[in-house]
C-alpha cells in the first residue's frame, strides 16, 4: 500500500472514530450518561404562557441547581410529542420520561384518580391542599406504580365551573336539555347526568368550534383555561359553582424513575415539590387576572347557589360503593371532618 493510500485510510479511520463518538455522546445524553449529565424529556399539551408550564420551567431550573448541573429537563409544550393520552402511553413504555396530565384523564389508567372527579368533595381550597400535601395525596401519587406511572407532584388547576353560550346557568334546572362538553371521564359524565344535562365528551382542541357552531351549549373548566382558550369569545355566561377541584399531575415513567439513583430521585422530587408551591402562587394571580379579562370582554359572571348543584350531585357517592374510588372517597371525607 502506497503512502497516499495509507493517508486516506488514516483519515477515514479518524472520521469513523469521531462520528462514533458523537453518536455515543448523543445516546448517552438521552439515556442519562454520566459524561453529559442526565437529561429527562417532559412533554405536555399546554402553551408556554400557562402557569403549569411556567411551574415546570421553574422545576427544570431548580433541578439544575440542586444537582449541580448533573440533571436537567427538556420540555416539549403544546402537544408536539403527542396528545395527553399518547404521552401517558409513552410513559408506560419508558419512551418518554415525564408528562403533565389531568387526574380526569388518568381515570382511564388509574381508576383511583376518579375520586378527584366527585363533585363538592372538598370543603374549600385550604382543605383541598391539606389532603394533597398529606399522606392521602402522597399515596395516590404512587397508585399507578404497578402500571408504569409514578406521580411526582400536583399542580393547581383551580375549581371547575360552567360556562354557556345562549343562556346563563343559575341552577341545575337550567342544565336540563343542554349539551355540556366534559372531559372523557366517567365521573364528569355522571355529574352532568345527575344535574339533568347531556354530557358530551369533545377534545379540548375542538371545543371552540363546537361552542361557536352550537354542537354543544356549554362546557366546564377553570377561569384561566376559559380565558387562554378564548372560549369567552363565544360563551358569554360564566357560572362560578366550583363543582370540582381536579388537579393536574406531574407523572414520570416508573421505568425511568427506577433507573435514577437515590440521589437523583431526591433531587428530582425536591425540584418537583418546589415547583408545585411556586405554581400555586402563579395560578392564584392568573385566576384573578382571567376573571377580570373576560368580564371586560362582556362575559357575565352569573349569580348562583352552589348548594343547589351540590344537592343534585349527592346521589353520585352511593354509586361508587365497591369501586376503587370508594376507599379514597372515605379517607378524604374523614380527613376533612
Amino acid at each position: 500500500m502506497d503512502r497516499k493510500s495509507i493517508s486516506f485510510l488514516a483519515v477515514g479511520l479518524l472520521l469513523g472514530v469521531l462520528v462514533s463518538s458523537v453518536v455515543f455522546s448523543f445516546l448517552a445524553s438521552d439515556r442519562g450518561g454520566a459524561a453529559s449529565g442526565r437529561v429527562l424529556k417532559l412533554a405536555h399539551g399546554l402553551d408556554t404562557t400557562h402557569p403549569v408550564h411556567v411551574g415546570m420551567v421553574h422545576m427544570k431550573e431548580r433541578l439544575e441547581v440542586l444537582s449541580g448541573g448533573r440533571m436537567t429537563i427538556d420540555i416539549y409544550p403544546s402537544g408536539v410529542l403527542g396528545s395527553e393520552v399518547q404521552c401517558i402511553e409513552q410513559l408506560q413504555g419508558g419512551v418518554l420520561a415525564m408528562t403533565k396530565t389531568s387526574t380526569a384523564a388518568m381515570e382511564n389508567f388509574i381508576p383511583e384518580m376518579g375520586v378527584f372527579g366527585v363533585p363538592y368533595l372538598f370543603n374549600d381550597h385550604e382543605s383541598y391542599w391539606g389532603v394533597l400535601d398529606g399522606d392521602i395525596g402522597r399515596d395516590l401519587l404512587s397508585a399507578g406504580d404497578s402500571l408504569g406511572l409514578h406521580g411526582l407532584c400536583y399542580y393547581d388547576s383551580g375549581s371547575r365551573n360552567f360556562y354557556s353560550t345562549d343562556k346563563p346557568i343559575r341552577s341545575p334546572k337550567d342544565l336540563v336539555g343542554m349539551k355540556i362538553r366534559v372531559q372523557n371521564s366517567r365521573m364528569a359524565i355522571a355529574m352532568i347526568e345527575a344535574m339533568g344535562g347531556s354530557p358530551t365528551p369533545i377534545a379540548w382542541g375542538e371545543l371552540y368550534s363546537a361552542l361557536a357552531q352550537g354542537v354543544v351549549d356549554g362546557a366546564e373548566n377553570n377561569p384561566p383555561s376559559f380565558d387562554s382558550s378564548r372560549h369567552f369569545e363565544v360563551s358569554k355566561y360564566f357560572t362560578p359553582d366550583a363543582h370540582t377541584r381536579v388537579p393536574d399531575l406531574l407523572m414520570i415513567s416508573y421505568k425511568v424513575w427506577n433507573s435514577l439513583s437515590p440521589q437523583e430521585q431526591e433531587w428530582l422530587q425536591s425540584a418537583a415539590d418546589e415547583s408545585s408551591v411556586f405554581q400555586r402562587a402563579l395560578w392564584a394571580e392568573k385566576t384573578v387576572e382571567s376573571l377580570e379579562k373576560v368580564q371586560a370582554a362582556g362575559v357575565e359572571i352569573v349569580d348562583c347557589d352552589p348548594a343547589e348543584f351540590q344537592a343534585a350531585c349527592a346521589p353520585i357517592a352511593a354509586t361508587l360503593n365497591g369501586t376503587p374510588v370508594e376507599p379514597w372517597l372515605n379517607k378524604i371525607k374523614a380527613a376533612q371532618e
